[in-house]
């Protein structure tokens, strides 16, 4: 199943399926509606909103061996962490602004875990039982200030950095070799599989809660795998992973 969250016609947050037909059906369920009917949306008549609500994101740098060469630097030994604020949040099909007067901000393809409730101190063989789901992220990373700022906040946090959609995906719908891609324009730029994560997802959130409360809603990005690069005004951005869909957004400079 893939869960997705939007804007009827009429201005109404819904929430709904993206079947594999391509509509997007209705759950009045999850709506507290008391209805038998179930309204059906083409996708292109509704706005598509982030899936999911977060009060941070955790992202996960180097977490590719790739990418970790192409960076110039070495594998971590334990995950590399860093916070995305809730400002960062785009949903698909939005336009991205990106901040002026920069001379590299990069795409980076990842997959997102979608935290289902409340966790502190999970275990690694109980992760899976605090996981709603997958989705994809776009960390949009402005490398200027990145480059020279330890903590990262103008170089990760600023508006629209952090595309999240097009839906939550049930994890047993997305392989554990499932691709991750990124395409800019058409152009493949990024290829490769989450079965080549350093730190797996169980890791990942049992390394995450020994030290913070997560949410329901709150996103783990997983990391992104080589091939990140440039984005220009015009850009029209595909995040894809197998099992969810694809996110796509265009870029303006702001």
């Amino acid at each position: 199943m893939r869960q997705v969250r939007f804007t009827d016609p009429d201005g109404d947050v819904r929430y709904g399926e993206w079947t594999d037909g391509g509509t997007i059906r209705a759950d009045p369920k999850r709506e507290g509606r008391v209805t038998d009917e179930v309204a059906t949306f083409d996708p292109s008549s509704v706005d598509v909103l982030a899936p999911c609500d977060p009060s941070k994101i955790v992202c996960v740098g180097l977490n590719y061996a790739d990418h970790a060469a192409e960076q110039g630097a070495d594998v971590p030994d334990r995950p590399l962490l860093f916070l995305k604020t809730p400002n960062t949040v785009a949903s698909h099909g939005a336009t991205v602004e990106l901040p002026p007067g920069k001379e590299r901000i990069e795409h980076e393809a990842e997959l997102g875990v979608v935290i289902a409730r409340r966790c502190r101190d999970v275990p690694r063989s109980e992760a899976e039982d605090v996981v709603a789901g997958y989705t994809c992220v776009n960390d949009v990373s402005n490398r200027d200030d990145q480059r020279v700022e330890t903590n990262w906040v103008r170089g990760k946090s600023f508006d629209d950095a952090a595309p999240i959609g097009p839906v939550i995906a049930s994890p047993e719908d997305v392989p554990a070799d499932a691709a991750v891609r990124c395409r800019v324009n058409g152009d493949l730029r990024q290829d490769s599989t989450r079965d080549k994560f350093i730190f797996s997802v169980p890791e990942l959130i049992a390394e995450i809660t020994s030290y913070m409360t997560l949410e329901p809603g709150d996103v783990v990005s997983t990391g992104t795998p080589a091939g990140v690069g440039p984005l220009s005004d015009g850009d029209t951005v595909e995040i894809e992973i197998e099992g969810v869909g694809t996110l796509r957004n265009d870029v303006r400079i702001g």
